[in-house]
This record gives structure tokens, sequence and C-alpha cells, in this order.
């Protein structure tokens, strides 16, 4: 008797007749490809067509055209909007006219494209060198109505995100999830584009591979049995997951049937200001690294086209009734998935909005002003992290007249100890982790030696990177360079990477199965890699790929500078500034390099500027001060380092510097008190009560001083002048 899971699988594997991806990948691999558009497909596969045509793949992208948009360029014509006006007739494209507001000259740039058909529809225009850039109005033809895709951000001419900006540039940061056959083709010399492409939208091609010429002349059926489909359940879902996952690309764009890790490396949750501690997504991450986190993703096997229909995008099944999640989540289920009854489960009577799976542990987030995108994480609601840590829950979300201590009242009352989770322990962990408090790594390297889902434990090593010098850090990750998952290897060769004593260790990894991996090693290694070696080539591909980005640039430069090409890395650094002049990273490795070049003034005032950017980095901050007081602008340095601690106050060694100018000032008292701080971070620092003891020596208080010197022995009983001073009378 076959489980509802089974019977919907293989209805759907019928009903659409899908062509099985490990044959689509033999195609794409064979000696005769050739692309082709997807009208190609239709006279053979037409029910799968008229399926794929209608749905958001196929409507991805389009060419401006006056019959379809004239209703959203009148809207526009009409409308209030200051910075662009209309200008069309019947035997033209339409055009965007944008103002730039620092000469009020306008610039007249044709519309070109359209991303998307609903909930927005943004529009594309063509500028120079073969660059494309997706303009900041968006047309929403629902509601009939233009609006900023940043809302009220009201973003500057010259910010990498402005639309005219490298942020908003079509060639490399739209047209690879939007185009079939997409090849960015970027010439780094003239700083242009030669992009080219198959199809408009994302057509059979992109998801199935190039196929011979002989496949059209094939009349056989071809069929998968079910036990092989669920064996290629990793390259069906690994073929969503480039265009619906935030990710940096590592080898040439999207094609169908890669190895996600050899072409992409996918964001962890490792920063608050892309995710939220307990895995839920914050900025704009997509879909897939949720899924990865998730038990049901990262765990256990399920796939994308388990609940959506791979060429219309719909769900297979009803989510207003909650039949998709029960097609597993129900007795003598084949996945071993927990049974749920919504009802007794969810505290929620049938047919309200609290018994629906998908708004509990699916809630959803605005992005880009109109779209509404369920997170994919499928986390549990729990207020008592929103108390702590300010982490969103679905109960709040619905119930906004109830207090936060109210809610989690009733859920502790609903279901107990249950609450006390896994994924409370991980969001606590990483929240820690993220600040650098005290013992973090200690509940970081328990959780890493229970985690069994790999983008978890990933995440949880990479965290761990502020400690890795100590030695049970070592000894945790060092048996994960084994590990069978290459996120996990990816993830332990970063950090032990870090590492100029652990090089060797990581140096077999140069040679890993995953380019991912590869470059991890290649990255920490630079500087023994061969110039002729095929090491060096694809790590010098793999920073080509994104040298049209600030980002880019700025990996070139740290790259040269690993390699101690030192001068050569000031220029590609000048480059990304000159792209992004916004970029705290570019101006804080460019304060590096000029402090290597002893450009000492330069250095401080870069350095300074990257703090002044990155306004929560109190290493940044630290280190302007250093600099400052090396090219001896004193006062600045004193200001730096206040706001250092300010930012940090756990940060000693600034602690330590300010209370060394701020004694060099004759600010006797402020002086003891930043230094008594010092020691209050970093009680075992010997350093740091004999600097507060030669200050109260010189201020008289010899008796202070002497205990002070004498704290200072014990944590070091060689250091001979703090001995001295014991000795003086």
């Amino acid at each position: 008797m076959l489980s509802v899971y089974q019977r919907n699988f293989v209805k759907v594997i019928l009903k659409i007749g899908l062509i099985c991806l490990f044959q689509s990948i033999a195609f794409a691999d064979a000696a005769t490809p050739y692309a082709r558009q997807s009208q190609a497909c239709a006279s053979c596969h037409s029910e799968i067509y008229n399926h794929w045509s209608t749905s958001h793949h196929a409507l991805a992208h389009r060419e401006v055209n006056l019959n379809e948009d004239s209703e959203a360029f009148q809207k526009l014509q009409n409308s209030e909007i200051e910075t662009v006006r209309y200008q069309s007739n019947t035997k033209s494209t339409p055009i965007l006219i944008t103002e730039t507001h620092s000469d009020n000259k306008p610039y007249t740039y044709p519309a070109k494209f359209v991303i998307g058909v609903s909930p927005l529809r943004q529009y594309v225009v063509q500028t120079y060198n073969g660059r494309y850039q997706a303009n900041e109005l968006a047309f929403d033809p629902h509601k009939k109505e233009w609006f900023n895709v940043f809302g009220s951000e009201h973003r500057q001419v010259g910010e990498w995100g402005q639309w005219q900006g490298r942020g908003m540039n079509w060639n490399s940061m739209c047209a690879q999830c939007h185009l079939t056959d997409y090849s960015k083709n970027y010439n780094p010399i003239s700083d242009s584009y030669n992009s080219t492409w198959t199809e408009q939208g994302v057509g059979c091609v992109q998801c199935h591979g190039n196929l011979t010429k002989d496949h059209e002349k094939n009349n056989k059926t071809e069929t998968a049995s079910l036990q092989t489909w669920i064996l290629k359940r990793k390259v069906e879902s690994e073929t969503c997951a480039p265009c619906h996952a935030r990710n940096e690309v590592l080898k040439t764009e999207p094609r169908a049937g890669l190895n996600y890790n050899d072409h992409f490396r996918l964001t962890l949750p490792t920063d608050s200001a892309i995710f939220y501690p307990d895995g839920q997504m914050r900025d704009e991450d997509f879909n897939w690294t949720s899924f990865q986190t998730s038990r049901m993703g990262g765990k256990g096997q399920v796939s994308c086209l388990d609940c959506h229909d791979s060429h219309t995008g719909k769900t297979l099944l009803s989510t207003t009734n909650n039949a998709l999640c029960l097609q597993c989540h129900v007795a003598n289920n084949t996945r071993n998935a927990p049974v749920v009854d919504p009802k007794s489960h969810s505290h929620h009577q049938a047919g309200s909005a609290g018994n629906l799976c998908i708004n509990c542990h699916m809630p959803t987030t605005v992005y880009m002003q109109r779209d509404a995108r369920h997170d994919h994480g499928f986390l549990r609601p729990d207020p008592l992290l929103t108390k702590e840590l300010s982490i969103p829950n679905a109960c709040s979300r619905c119930h906004t007249d109830k207090s936060i201590d109210s809610l989690i009242n009733t859920t502790n009352t609903w279901y107990g100890d249950k609450m006390e989770s896994r994924q409370r322990q991980r969001a606590r962990a990483v929240s820690a982790a993220e600040q650098v408090s005290t013992n973090a790594e200690t509940t970081l390297l328990k959780l890493i030696a229970t985690e069994d889902i790999p983008a978890w434990k990933a995440t949880l090593v990479q965290l761990s990177r502020p400690w890795a010098a100590e030695q049970n850090v070592r000894d945790t990750l060092t048996p994960l360079l084994g590990d069978t998952d290459p996120l996990v290897r990816s993830a332990v060769v970063q950090v032990l990477g870090t590492q100029t004593d652990l090089l060797d260790l990581i140096t077999p990894y140069l040679k890993d199965a995953s380019r991912l991996v590869r470059l991890d090693a290649e990255w920490a290694l630079s500087a023994r890699l061969d110039d002729t070696s095929n090491e060096r080539k694809e790590l010098n591909d793999y920073l080509a790929l994104n040298a049209d980005q600030p980002a880019g640039q700025v990996r070139i430069a740290e790259d040269l500078f690993n390699r101690n090409h030192i001068s050569e890395a000031e220029a590609p650094l000048r480059k990304a500034l000159s792209w992004d002049s916004n970029n705290p990273e570019a101006y804080h490795s460019l304060g590096i390099i000029l402090d290597n070049l002893h450009r000492t003034k330069e250095a401080s005032e870069s350095l300074w500027k990257a703090a002044q950017l990155d306004t929560h980095n109190a290493v940044f901050a630290f280190q302007a001060g250093l600099e400052f007081a090396n090219s001896g602008n004193t006062q600045a340095a004193t200001k730096a380092l206040q706001e250092a601690v300010l930012r940090d106050p756990t940060l000693d060694r600034a602690w330590y510097n300010l209370g060394l100018l701020l004694n060099q000032a004759g600010q006797i008292d402020e002086a003891i008190k930043a230094l008594l701080n010092a020691e209050h971070y970093a009680p075992t620092a010997p350093e740091y009560p004999y600097a507060r003891a030669t200050i109260l020596w010189k201020k008289g208080d010899h008796v202070g001083a002497k205990e002070a010197a004498k704290q200072a022995l014990i944590l070091n009983p060689n250091l001979s002048e703090a001995r001295s001073l014991l000795n003086e009378p």
C-alpha cells in the first residue's frame, strides 16, 4: 500500500512526464551539444510547455514593448516622480530620462528589458560599454502604480547600490538568473561587457541542459524509476539552487546539472545583518540557505520538487488546508517525519490562520517593497528568542495585541520543555559568537560536536574563527577536515587557514574533490603557489570572475598583498573605491597596504574612513587609532581609540593604548581608569598592571605603584622592569 506521499509522487511523475535529470545532464556532456529555445521543445512536450509558458520562470525576463508596457509608461508619464520622465512614440521603444542631480543635465537611457511579471516589474535600461542597469523604479501591475524598490532610502549617485552603481548592474547581478544560457563576458581592460544569452526567461535548456541534435529523433519515452529519481534528489535541487540562493559564483554562470559546491559559495548565517541568529532570513537571502539549514532540506533529503511543480513553480498540493505538509507528516510516512495533527499541534481551530502550517513555520517577509516571500527554514515560532535576541516570531506577526511575555507564557504552557530546543541553543550560540562574547567558543564547540545538519555545522565552524589559535578549537576542527560534506571542509579550511603554523595541515586540500574547498585552500596558501601551477590558475580564474565588482577588486588586492606584491595591491583598491566610495572593507585594506608602504598619514586616514563607514566595527577604529599614533597625530589617535572602546568595551588592547595616550596628554586619572578597564577584560596580561604601576609611580603614589608591579610579577615572574620598580626606595 503506497503512502499519501508515494502516491502523490508517482502521480506527479506520470502526469507531467518529467525527463530524468541525469539523462539531461548526459545530454549536456555529449559531444555535439547545441542550445535551443524552449519553443523547439513544444512540439513533443506540448503539455509541459504550456504549463511552463505562463510560469514566473518563463516570464522572468523579456524585451520592453509598447503593447505590454504602455499602461505602465502612461502611468509613469502622469506620475509625480520628478527625476524620471517618459518619452515615446508608436515607432520607438519607451525611454526613461533620468536627471543626475550633480549637474542637472538629463541623461537619456532607453528602457530595454523587463525583469519579472508579478508582484512587480523592474525595468532595465541600456547605458554604455554593453552595460545595462536595473532602474530603482518598478511598476506594480496589481495596484497600477510605480514605486521605488529602495523605499525611502534615497540612494545617491556614486553609491554602489544606487541604480546607476555596480550593485544594480544587470550584467553582473541580475542576468544570470533571469536568462537562459547566459554568459557575462566581461572585459577588465575596457571595463565593458559583451554579454550573450540563448533565450530570455528561464527556459528548458537552463534546467535540462543542452541536448544533442539527435535528441528530437528519439521517439522513445524517457522515464525513470522512483528509486532512480530519489537518488537524483540532490541533483534536481542543486539545479534550482543557483538562482534561489544568496551566493558567490566560483566558476562561470549557472548551468544545468552542475555540482553546486563546485560553482557557488553559499552564504551561511554567520552575519547578523544578513540572517537572524536562528537562521531566519533577514536581508534578501532567497531560500536555499534556509532550506539547507532546515532539518527537511539539510538532513531529510526533501527536495524542491517534493513541494513545487518543476514547470509551473506552483505547489503540488494546497497550503490552505495543510495538504502539502501533510503528505509527509502523516502516519506511516516514508520520511520518518513526525506525525502532526494540525489542530492539536497548533492549538488553533481548523480553518483559522493559526492552524495553517505555513503561517507558523514559513512566515513571509516583504522584499523590494512588494514581494512577500516565505522563509524556508521551517523554524518553530519562539517568542523567548524575540525577547532575548530580537529575533522575529510568527506568533507576534498575528497576535499584535499580545505582549511578548504573554506569548512566551502561552508557548510554554502549550509545548513545555519542547521549546528548549536545539534551535534555541544554536541561536544563542550564534549570537554570542557574532559578538565574540566570553566563552562563546566553548558553546560553539559543544554544538559542533553534535550537529548533524552540514550547513549548520559549517556555520558554527566559521563562527569559531576568532578563537582559531586556541588548542581546543584546533582539536575540534582538525578531524572535520575529513567530513563528507564540502561545506564543512570548506569552513574548517577557512578557519585553520588563518593560522600560519597550520598551513601544512591544509595543504592536501589543494587537491580536494570540491572546487569550493580547493579555492579556500588556495587562498590560504596563495603565497606558496607556483605561478604556473593548476592551483594558481584556478585561483586566478576565480579572482577574475568577479573583477567587475568592488568586492572582486578588493579580493585581487588582498591576494597581491598576501603574495608580498604590496605596491601592486594599491591600484585595484583605488579602482574598487572609484566604483564604491562607501566600501569600508576597501578603505580598510587600503589602509593596511599604505601602512606597509610606510605612508602612515594616508594609512591612518584610510583606516579611519573605514571605521566611519562601518559604524559598529571596533577593530577598524582601534587600528585607525594605532596608525594615527604612528603618524604623530595623538589627538586623532585618542579620539579613534575612545570610539573603539565605545563600540566594544571588551577590547582590552584599545583600553591599554588609550591609557598610554591619556597619560602622555597629562590626563593621569583618566589613563589609570583606562588601564584598569584593560586589566578587567584581560586579567592575565602583565603589561597592563605594569603600565599602571609606572603611571602611579610618576604620580607619586609609590604604594599603589608597587602593588600594581606585584600584580604584574604574579602574571609574569620574569618581568624585570616590574621587579626593578619594586626595588626602588
